[in-house]
């Protein structure tokens, strides 16, 4: 049973008016709500998230998390996800703890992972945390006593993010389903686009993936969408391969995964998108990005009403209201 039972049975929509009971009952709130991995969601569960995310950005303000600490923890540098995340507690009422830089906690003493924490389930409601191993957010969540979300582990996942992209998506396209996707530079170590990749599996896209083979999409990513039956074609080049894309999404070169900076060197500047390049491209085309950009999208770009990528950060306020609140089972 999932912990989004009572949001998909709920046929009175609680954000109409300001929540000040939560609507679930005391089996549910027993039940695991964590969310490391954007699989850990149903379609209808992404589906009905990204509803109640179009209510909270209607009256972002409300008291639903009144008496609730969420403690976020970031083992690694974040602006937009810690400080969106941290925007959305306030908004709804509830208390922060937590730390935004790694050297200032007990982990630069020696402490471990687990009795991290351990020891913060004692003091929260609920835990974010980014941290730059693969997998130390599910490891979190079965050792922590309350909902773990992940906020980016390593280069694996990042599910609100995904959830925040498909709400923008949902917005710009007025559906989810049968488009174009094209995915640019990062693939390896996009954990955005990996995540973005399987959440779109519910809803047959089409994937045009351009990277350099540095960069390429990994090959278990290809051979999920081998086994959903997915269509996607690879390319090397920018520029005359994108006229017939629905969403572009650029992504950064990532500097902090690379083991080898000359293989970073090498590959750091090999996309930039110009406003030039967007010229023959479809009316509804929207330019997503997860920010921070470096060299990857020219500010030229900014004054296009196809960039969509600062509405997409705020747009991750709404999104993270509405998973924080049905992770704590208010919803």
């Amino acid at each position: 049973m999932s912990f989004l039972l009572n949001c998909l049975t709920n046929t009175k929509h609680p954000l109409s008016k300001p929540i000040t009971q939560p609507a679930i009952s005391i089996q549910l709130l027993s039940m695991q709500k964590s969310l490391v991995s954007i699989t850990d969601y149903s379609k209808e569960e992404m589906l009905r998230i990204l509803d109640y995310a179009a209510e909270f950005e209607k009256n972002p303000n409300q008291h639903i998390l009144d008496g609730k600490v969420v403690a976020t923890l970031f083992f690694e540098p974040s602006t937009r996800t810690r400080l969106s995340f941290e925007t959305a507690v306030n908004r709804l009422g509830g208390r922060i703890i937590g730390f935004s830089d790694a050297s200032t906690s007990s982990s630069s003493k020696g402490e471990t992972l687990k009795d991290t924490i351990k020891m913060v389930s004692n003091y929260a409601d609920l835990i974010v945390m980014r941290h730059p191993l693969e997998g130390a957010a599910r490891y979190a969540s079965e050792v922590a006593k309350v909902p773990v979300i992940n906020a980016g582990d390593g280069s694996n996942q990042h599910p609100t993010q995904t959830l925040l992209d498909l709400y923008s998506i949902r917005k710009t396209q007025g559906r989810l389903t049968d488009l174009n996707i094209y995915m640019v530079g990062d693939l390896k170590y996009g954990r955005t686009v990996h995540s973005l990749l399987m959440a779109m599996a519910h809803f047959k896209p089409t994937f045009h993936f351009i990277a350099p083979d540095e960069l390429k999409m990994p090959n278990e990513y290809k051979q999920f969408c081998d086994e959903q039956n997915i269509p996607y074609f690879e390319h090397k080049e920018l520029n005359e391969n994108i006229n017939e894309a629905d969403i572009l999404y650029m992504t950064r070169v990532q500097r902090e995964r690379f083991t080898d900076l000359m293989e970073y060197e090498k590959v750091k500047n090999v996309y930039t998108l110009k406003s030039k390049m967007l010229e023959n491209t479809r009316d509804n085309l929207r330019i997503l990005h997860p920010l921070p950009r470096v060299t990857e999208i020219d500010y030229d770009v900014d004054d296009s009403e196809k960039a969509y990528y600062f509405d997409q950060a705020q747009n991750g306020l709404y999104v993270r209201q509405a998973v924080i609140s049905c992770s704590l089972g208010l919803l």
